[in-house]
């Protein structure tokens, strides 16, 4: 363990280096999203830009199954580079294309049929708007079936480690969304109806490139499509107990958007939907990493170094807490002023949406890495069985809580808790699984977070009450926040290797 704590090996600086990519990646987008949400909410106006979350949180739901299907191919195609089955990879990659155009038709019929009678008789849809609403329902569809023939070219990018890939298209898909909100304010058509059509072209466009870049580098995934029956129940085994996981975030997010439609309607949708952009963004930077380290966890566990994979889950875990707390920090102070900056006009309760979506991030994401652990052992029944039982609660939870009189706010506070218990039994079906040292995750990851949060925050708090309010207030809460949860950090939660390499990366990047 010693060697663990005090030095870098090849493979966690090749995913360190991947991480640093993919955050200078994910700052270049933060940048473009931000003005890109700007300019949409201007352009479409409360009211559509709340329908456009409701119908699109509509079709999300639809992904459920395919979701789980995208995370066993994900992991089938890491664990299969990890034994270093070449036949078995061409095989895997090309079962998943198959797979993907199946769930395509069956998601293609259920936008026409049940889709359309939810649509008309279901959804809080303002007067005048069910043709607009119609358009953003099948285009959507269209985004999603094409993200989800999308999914075994990812999965070979990230499995093949190629995260320059990876963040160049992401750059791509990012600036083509920024011209489509440019174009939505020029044009004299119906705004919402343009943007939907605009959305379903970048999605077209992105598609397309992925494919290419795989083709040319990949050899698997020049291999036709084709159905192996072996492999198939294979994978659908794996993603039928997947779907309780993958799928409960889906249900509880999206599903929760549509009772927030029926009982509230589409405005505090409206301020859903700009905490779901904000949580979104959290996700994404933390993303960026797990995106790095996920397949070298499930990679070192296919070729049976489970001490490493252990280390890296701890690694992982604690560096999504950090990320996570440095954007949670001055947002729990300033969320009010940062969207006035950013939005032209801000929708009721989105400042306490915004607090309590990063919240649930914080809890959800904490155990990420625990959960690749988990799905690299490919022994997940009992494990989705209790997790995603639990995580299901959220939403009757929160149904039975909107009726009896609750504000909207009320389902945050109930992912929150729910989560907790969610992590806590995360962490204890895994330990017994896997021998995963609860004790080593402890003392590895939540005591340097705890550590950094309660040392971190005194500091963004005196910021907060000494100055002013105002641009000058927000400024010193954001340099008290980065500069505490730096130091707090170096101090804390930072192994001595991890130190040397950043000190590394450092003297290399001096002239």
């Amino acid at each position: 363990m010693g060697k663990q704590q005090n030095e870098i090996s090849p493979g966690s600086s090749r995913v360190a280096r991947n991480t640093l990519l993919l955050t200078f990646r994910m700052g270049l987008l933060l940048l473009i999203g931000l003005y890109t949400s700007r300019v949409i909410l201007k352009s479409l106006g409360q009211n559509d830009f709340g329908l456009y979350t409701t119908v699109a949180s509509f079709v999300t739901l639809f992904s459920v199954v395919t979701n789980a299907m995208a995370s066993a191919i994900s992991r089938f195609m890491a664990f299969g580079l990890g034994a270093g089955d070449g036949e078995r990879l061409r095989r895997i990659f090309s079962t998943s294309v198959v797979i993907q155009i199946i769930f395509c038709g069956i998601l293609l019929v259920l936008t026409e049929t049940f889709g359309l009678w939810y649509l008309h008789h279901v959804m809080n849809i303002p007067d005048g708007r069910t043709g607009a609403a119609e358009v953003v329902l099948q285009c959507s569809m269209g985004v999603l079936m094409l993200s989800l023939l999308s999914v075994p070219y990812n999965a070979t990018i990230i499995a093949h480690e190629k995260m320059s890939a990876f963040a160049y298209i992401s750059i791509l898909e990012a600036v083509l969304k920024l011209a489509v909100a440019l174009l939505i304010g020029l044009s004299s058509s119906d705004k919402l109806k343009v943007y939907a059509l605009l959305m379903l072209a970048v999605a077209l466009i992105v598609r397309s490139v992925y494919a290419a870049y795989c083709r040319r580098k990949f050899e698997e995934s020049r291999a036709r499509p084709s159905l192996d029956r072996s492999l198939l129940r294979e994978m659908t085994g794996f993603a039928g107990w997947n779907l309780l996981g993958s799928g409960a975030y889906i249900v509880n997010t999206h599903g929760v958007n549509q009772l927030v439609n029926v009982f509230f309607g589409v405005g505090v949708n409206a301020a859903r939907g700009v905490a779901l952009q904000i949580e979104t963004i959290v996700r994404q930077f933390v993303s960026n990493f797990l995106t790095a380290i996920n397949p070298r966890i499930t990679k070192t566990y296919a070729a049976g170094e489970t001490e490493g994979s252990f280390s890296l889950v701890n690694k992982g875990a604690k560096f999504a807490f950090l990320i996570v707390w440095v954007i949670a920090l001055p947002i729990l102070f300033e969320a009010d002023l940062l969207l006035d900056i950013w939005l032209d006009k801000v929708p009721e309760y989105s400042a306490l949406f915004v607090k309590l979506s990063v919240f649930v991030a914080l809890v959800d994401l904490l155990c990420a890495p625990v959960v690749t652990l988990e799905l690299a052992t490919g022994e997940i029944r009992r494990f989705y069985l209790i997790i995603g039982g639990l995580a299901l609660l959220v939403l009757p939870v929160s149904w039975i809580l909107f009726a009896a009189g609750c504000p909207p706010e009320t389902s945050y506070w109930v992912f929150l808790g729910v989560y907790v218990l969610v992590d806590i039994a995360k962490l204890l079906v895994v330990g017994r699984q896997t021998g995963f040292s609860l004790r080593a995750f402890a003392r590895e990851a939540l005591k340097p977070a705890a550590l950094v949060a309660v040392c971190s925050l005194p500091a963004a708090w005196a910021a907060w009450r000494l100055v002013p309010a105002g641009g000058w207030r927000l400024a010193a809460v954001l340099a008290a926040s980065i500069a505490a949860v730096a130091a707090a950090s170096w101090l804390f939660a930072l192994t001595p290797g991890e130190k040397a390499f950043f000190l590394n990366r450092l003297r290399r990047r001096r002239p």
